[in-house]
Order: C-alpha cells, then sequence, then structure tokens
C-alpha cells in the first residue's frame, strides 16, 4: 500500500527542486557545435556536444529568469576568437542583467594557447585560476611556411597563377619568404586582432591597454603573478569555485548546464501551436564548399565539415517556399574552395531577396574567399571583431612531379587525343595555349567575384578591386572598409532579421533543412524536396588530394589557405 506521507514527500521535494535558484554552467573543454550535425552518422557522434544556438538562447532565456542566480563557465582552448567574442558578448548581456558570471581554468593555456581563453575569461565578474596553472596571455601570431626551398629539393616544381597580389596561397609553394604584400597583409591581421584582445582586456579587468601590453610581453605569467597583476580574482580549485557559488547563489541551489536549462525550458516554444507562427529560418553553411550535398570529414584531426551548394540551395529554396518563413540567417562559417559551387549558393541568396526574404548573413570564425562570396549578396552581413573575412581573388595550380620521379627512378608514358588532355597533369608543364587558358578563367572568376560583390555591397568596381586582390581582413577591418555591415553574432543577425521582417522580437528560428530520420531514409521526390538538401557521409575529409584522384571533388580556387582558427 502506498504511503501518503511519502506520496506528500515526492511532491514536495519536486516543488523545491522546481523553485530552487539556479546556477548554470557551461563547460567548453570540448568546444562549442555551431551547427546541427547533417548526416545521421555526424548527429550520433555529436549527441553530447554543446550546440551554439542552446547557449545563445539559454544564456538569454537566462536574463529574465528570476530563479538563475548565476553562471559558471570552465574555459579551456576549445573555441576560436570570433566565437569567443559571441559567448563574451551574451555574457555581458547576462551580467548586466544583473546575473554573477564566474570563469574558472585549471590553467589558460599550459605551453601555449591561453590568450583567447584568457581573453574570454576576462568578460566574467570573476575569474579563477587554478594555483598550479598559468596566463599564458602571449599575443597573436601568425605563422606560415614557404615550401618552394623543399619543393625544389625533391623535385617538385609548382606552377601556379593568381588574382591579385595578396592572395598567398600560390606564395606557400612559389616563394622561399614573405612578398611585401603578403607580410603586409599578415602584419595587418595579428596587429588587428592584438588590439581587439588587449583592448576587451583592459576594459573588462579596469586596466589600461599599456598596462595589458606590458603584461602580454612578460607572459605567460605564473598564477601568483597573474593575482597580483590583476589578471584573476583568486587562485583556487573546483570545489573552492564552486563553494563560492554556492555562497553567491543559496546553499540550496540548483547546477544545471546551460543546454540542457534551455531545452527544458524552451519546451513549450518547441510544443506544435495552433496555426504555425511567422518565423525566422537558419541556414548552416559550415565547411569547404563543394559542388554536391554537405558532408562531414573522416575521424582524423583537421577533417571537418564540407559545405555543399544542393544541400544549401536546397535549404533556401525550401526556406523560400514557405510562406511562414518572413527572414532568412545564413550562418556561414567557411574558408571558401569551389568557384562554381559558391557562385550556385550566391545565386540562391539573391533568388530568396527577390522572393521578398531578408536574407542576413551571419560571419563565425571564418568566411573568406568563397565564404565571402556565398555572403556577398545578403541585405546585411554581420561578423565579429575576429572574424577572419574577405580574401576576394582566386588562384589555380599545380605541382610538377617529374624531378622527382626521375630522382626515384620512376618512368612515365603517356598517350592523349587533345593538346590539352593533360592540361592538369602534375607530370607535365603547363603549355603557352593551356597557361592562356588559366589566364581566362582566373579573369573570369575574379571579374564575377569582384563585380558581385560591387554590386552587393553598394560600392564601385574601382573600390572593391582596392579591397580586393586576394587580402584577407578581420571583421573590425571589414566592417571600417564596408565589406562587413555590423559587428556582432548570431543573436544580433536574428534580431535584425525580426525587425527587417516586422517580427515580434521573440518570433521562433527554424532550421532548414530540417528532416525527420525516417525522411532521411526515404528517396526525395524532387530536386525541391526537404530531403534533397540532407547532407551525406564523407570519409576522405582532408585527404582531398586522394579523394580527388578518384574522382571526388577537390576544394576550388576559392579557397583561403592554411588554418585561420585563433585560438
Amino acid at each position: 500500500m502506498v504511503d501518503p506521507g511519502n506520496v506528500l514527500s515526492v511532491i514536495r521535494q519536486a516543488r523545491e527542486r522546481r523553485n530552487a535558484p539556479l546556477v548554470l554552467e557551461l563547460d567548453l573543454t570540448d568546444g562549442i557545435l555551431e551547427a546541427p550535425p547533417g548526416d545521421p552518422v555526424t548527429a550520433f557522434l555529436a549527441m553530447r556536444r554543446t550546440h551554439l544556438r542552446d547557449v545563445l538562447d539559454g544564456l538569454r532565456r537566462a536574463r529574465s529568469d528570476a530563479r538563475v542566480k548565476a553562471l559558471v563557465v570552465k574555459v579551456t582552448g576549445g573555441v576560436g576568437l570570433a566565437l569567443a567574442q559571441e559567448i563574451r558578448d551574451a555574457v555581458t548581456a547576462l551580467r548586466e542583467a544583473g546575473k554573477y558570471t564566474v570563469a574558472w581554468a585549471e590553467t589558460f593555456g599550459e605551453g601555449g594557447r591561453g590568450t583567447v581563453p584568457y581573453y574570454l575569461a576576462s568578460a566574467f565578474d570573476r575569474v579563477y585560476l587554478q594555483p598550479t596553472g598559468e596566463v599564458g596571455l602571449t599575443g597573436v601570431a601568425l605563422v606560415e611556411p614557404f615550401f618552394a626551398g623543399a619543393l625544389e629539393k625533391a623535385g617538385i616544381r609548382p606552377e601556379f597563377a593568381k588574382r591579385h597580389e595578396y592572395k598567398t596561397m600560390a606564395n606557400t609553394f612559389m616563394e622561399k619568404a614573405y612578398t611585401p604584400e603578403h607580410e603586409e597583409s599578415s602584419k595587418r591581421l595579428v596587429v588587428s586582432l592584438g588590439e581587439q584582445i588587449t583592448q576587451g582586456i583592459a576594459r573588462a579587468r579596469e586596466l589600461t591597454p599599456e598596462r595589458v601590453r606590458e603584461l602580454t610581453d612578460r607572459g605567460p605569467l605564473l598564477a601568483d603573478e597573474a593575482l597580483e597583476a590583476g589578471l584573476v580574482d583568486r587562485l583556487g580549485y573546483r570545489d573552492e569555485v564552486y563553494a563560492h557559488l554556492r555562497e553567491k547563489a543559496g546553499e540550496d541551489a540548483q547546477l544545471r548546464y546551460v543546454a540542457r536549462y534551455n531545452r527544458t525550458h524552451g519546451l513549450a516554444k518547441r510544443i506544435p501551436q495552433p496555426g504555425r507562427q511567422d518565423a525566422v529560418a537558419l541556414i548552416n553553411g559550415h565547411g569547404q564548399i563543394r559542388l554536391g550535398r554537405s558532408g562531414r570529414g573522416g575521424p582524423l584531426p583537421g577533417q571537418g565539415a564540407a559545405m555543399g551548394s544542393d544541400t544549401i540551395g536546397a535549404a533556401f529554396r525550401a526556406a523560400v517556399k514557405d510562406e511562414r518563413i518572413r527572414a532568412i540567417v545564413f550562418r556561414v562559417n567557411s574558408p571558401g574552395g569551389s568557384a562554381v559551387a559558391s557562385d550556385a549558393i550566391w545565386r540562391e541568396v539573391v533568388l530568396a531577396r527577390e522572393a521578398g526574404k531578408h536574407v542576413i548573413v551571419s560571419m563565425g570564425d571564418v568566411a573568406a574567399s568563397g565564404g565571402y562570396y556565398v555572403a556577398m549578396a545578403a541585405d546585411t552581413i554581420v561578423a565579429q571583431p575576429g572574424t577572419i573575412t574577405g580574401s576576394i581573388g582566386v588562384v589555380v595550380g599545380k605541382a610538377v612531379v617529374n624531378g622527382l620521379l626521375d630522382r626515384i627512378g620512376v618512368g612515365l608514358g603517356s598517350v592523349e587525343d587533345g593538346a590539352h588532355a593533360r592540361m592538369f597533369s602534375a607530370t607535365k608543364d603547363f603549355s603557352e595555349s593551356e597557361w592562356e587558358r588559366i589566364n581566362a578563367s582566373l579573369d573570369k572568376i575574379y571579374a564575377d567575384f569582384t563585380g558581385k560583390a560591387a554590386e552587393g555591397r553598394g560600392m564601385s568596381r574601382e573600390r572593391v578591386h582596392e579591397l580586393a586582390r586576394g587580402r584577407v581582413w578581420t571583421g573590425a577591418d571589414a566592417h571600417a572598409n564596408g565589406l562587413v555591415d555590423e559587428l556582432g553574432g548570431l543573436d544580433r543577425a536574428f534580431d535584425l532579421a525580426r525587425k527587417k521582417a516586422g517580427l515580434p522580437v521573440d518570433a521562433p528560428i527554424r532550421t532548414f533543412p530540417h528532416t525527420s530520420p525516417l525522411e532521411r531514409l526515404r528517396p526525395p521526390e524532387s530536386s525541391e524536396d526537404r530531403t534533397a538538401a540532407s547532407a551525406r557521409f564523407d570519409g576522405w575529409g582532408s585527404l582531398g588530394s586522394l579523394a580527388a584522384r578518384l574522382g571526388l571533388p577537390a576544394a576550388g580556387p576559392l579557397t583561403l589557405p592554411g588554418s585561420w582558427e585563433i585560438r
């Protein structure tokens, strides 16, 4: 027989738990997933990952939730600079709403990579550091390899052409050191990023920029040194951090991860309502741009997502077709890739605007070369100051390996039908007529790129050419030069989309394409079917050169070389 006293006790405990004060948690150890995975394999592997939308929506919801007393974030090197700025903005808004915020870390960089994590932590009310940790505030550096000497010794001859002097991918293979333009561009990048970090820390910690520079030049700082300098507020271990939080929030305070809090408290909005509401669509474009469907890389380090023109195009068409979608936010985080695929996506942005849908681009850590191409036709482009963008230029080339093959005793024979049949073979030089074709292609792509940028940005072709020529910009400099319209993150893009569409401030956001697991299993009825946008599994990832030899698409001429995630 059920004891009524036990039943009442359970009900009372549930009520107390429901009404107890909350301390929200966020652990950045595994980073933050910006976009929901497109294919089932990735979705399964990412089930326990924290999503950016959950973090931003949860912190926004917490501002007006009287139960939420504090936020604690374990800060690591798991996020790039632009994403750190996005979280900083959300934390600042939470502080302004009267919530207490604490950042803690075992160390801000152990042997390096401490500048961006500390920059993020500095935005909080209080910063804790483990007594054995360090503040690896050492500044920003960009190290770029030049392989011309090594390729020469190996018997490999690079043959590249580019538009124009700031398109530095070719320099990686053709030069032995910086060209003046390459050095100028890279220097300005690190200076801009360093200014942002220095000024942000100075404002947050109530120090002068000169003092922050001095501390940066002394770094990394030991825990005691960082405490004395005012970079951290207290030295302590995790248990001491959480004891302090319970003093602030109350001993009965409940811990809740931000993502869990957001999903639980946002459940009511996800329950189908009578008569669907007008909404804003969110389309995510991440990774190298290629023809075909989006996909994911393999299990090796550096193998990330790929943005397929078919997937993004189908998502735009579905959003345009949906009469309840009043505006579209296109989140772009890409170093570029295929020029043809980039142009196909650009066209869908144009068509969406012609159909009466407002399109707002939100740039992530990197939206350059092809990543800028797909964004430039939007109503408004929003980027963080630390976003890497621009790189309006083009490069094409190959590495000729005949010398290497001779050295290792490999002979070659070939037969061909057609003057240019072996044009892109790695075992022959470009002929004069082949160079003519390459230069014609480069001129066409560059003219197309700059012409569309001029139209989208409301500039003259001459002004775009001044800003283009392959040059990479930070979001702050791009904004100053008119390549970006506003500085901010995904939340700012949502606010702009709602405002332009005349929607209420809490109008829902719907991700496109959104398909159920069952829908993903069935073949699409047509290219207009939303399941046609489903991403595919791609196990090659960064092994693109090998994949290309097997008939899979390579990156393309609108590509930003190297790794540009500033951590």
